[in-house]
C-alpha cells in the first residue's frame, strides 16, 4: 500500500493561523449521516451561492497511517473562501473534519472518503444552505470528486457551475496511474458532468499529475497554473476563481 505517498503529498501541509473575517459566521449543519462544519457569508438572496468544499485534510500521518482526526492542517481552502468578494460564500468541511460523530471511523477519510454517506451529507448540507438558489461548487483536491458525485447523483440541486482546484476527478484512474491502494469503499464518477465547468491544475502537481488530468478532461475546460504544485503557488489564480 502506497499510503505514504498519499500522506506526504496530499495531506501534510504547513500549518498557519487564519483569521476569520467578521462577515463569516460559523455554523454546524446536521445531516442524516454527518454534521458538517461551515463558515458562511450570505448577503444576497438572489445571487448564486458559492460553496467551497475542502480537500481530504489531514487524513494520514507522516508514516502513512490513517490519523484519528482528518481536520485539515492547511488553510488554503479557507483562505480561498474567506477572500472571495462575492455576496454568498460558504466554506464547507468534509465529514469528520472539525466535528466527529459515531459514524466517523478511519475508513471515512481513507478508503471510504467518497462513500454514499459522504455524498449524502454534502447533498443535504448544500440543499439546506441554498434551498432553491443557484449553486457554484468549488472543490479542492478530493473535494472536487465529492462535488462531482453530488452533481451526478442529485439533479434537484440547482448547480450552475463546477470549479475544481488541484482536483481529483476519477479515483480509480488516479490510483491505477500512481499504483496506489484502491479506494474500495468509495463511489466514482461515471463520467464528468455535462454542466458548465473549469478545472485548475498545477503545472508541477505530483499528487494529481497534469498528464492524468489531461487524459480525464480530454484537455477541455482545463487551466494549467504555471509553477504550481498541489498546494503551493495556487494563489495566483484566486482572482480567476472569484470571477467564475
Amino acid at each position: 500500500m502506497k499510503y505514504f505517498f498519499i500522506c506526504l503529498c496530499f495531506f501534510l501541509q504547513a500549518c498557519s493561523t487564519l483569521k476569520v473575517p467578521s462577515t463569516f459566521q460559523y455554523k454546524e449543519i446536521t445531516t442524516s449521516t454527518y454534521t458538517l462544519a461551515s463558515w458562511q457569508k450570505l448577503t444576497n438572496s438572489y445571487s448564486p451561492i458559492r460553496i467551497y468544499v475542502e480537500g481530504d485534510g489531514y487524513a494520514f500521518d507522516q508514516n502513512g497511517k490513517a490519523t484519528n482526526d482528518p481536520t485539515p492542517i492547511s488553510t488554503i481552502v479557507r483562505e480561498l473562501a474567506f477572500n472571495d468578494y462575492n455576496p454568498n460564500v460558504i466554506y464547507l468541511a468534509r465529514p469528520c473534519q472539525f466535528i466527529q460523530n459515531a459514524l466517523c471511523t478511519k475508513d471515512c477519510w481513507s478508503i471510504g472518503r467518497f462513500s454514499q454517506n459522504a455524498i449524502q451529507a454534502l447533498y443535504e448540507a448544500s440543499k439546506k444552505i441554498a434551498k432553491q438558489q443557484e449553486i457554484i461548487f468549488i472543490g479542492y483536491s478530493g473535494g472536487a470528486l465529492l462535488t462531482g458525485l453530488v452533481i451526478q447523483e442529485y439533479k434537484d440541486l440547482n448547480v450552475i457551475k463546477w470549479i475544481t482546484l488541484a482536483g481529483l476527478l476519477d479515483h480509480k484512474a488516479w490510483s491505477d496511474y500512481l499504483h496506489l491502494y484502491p479506494l474500495t469503499k468509495s463511489l466514482n464518477l461515471n463520467s464528468l458532468p455535462t454542466i458548465n465547468q473549469i478545472h485548475f491544475i498545477g503545472e508541477k502537481d505530483k499528487v494529481i499529475p497534469l498528464n492524468l488530468q489531461r487524459k480525464i478532461t480530454k484537455n477541455k475546460n482545463l487551466y494549467i497554473i504555471k509553477n504550481a504544485t498541489h498546494n503551493k503557488n495556487l494563489e495566483q489564480i484566486f482572482p480567476l476563481i472569484y470571477q467564475e
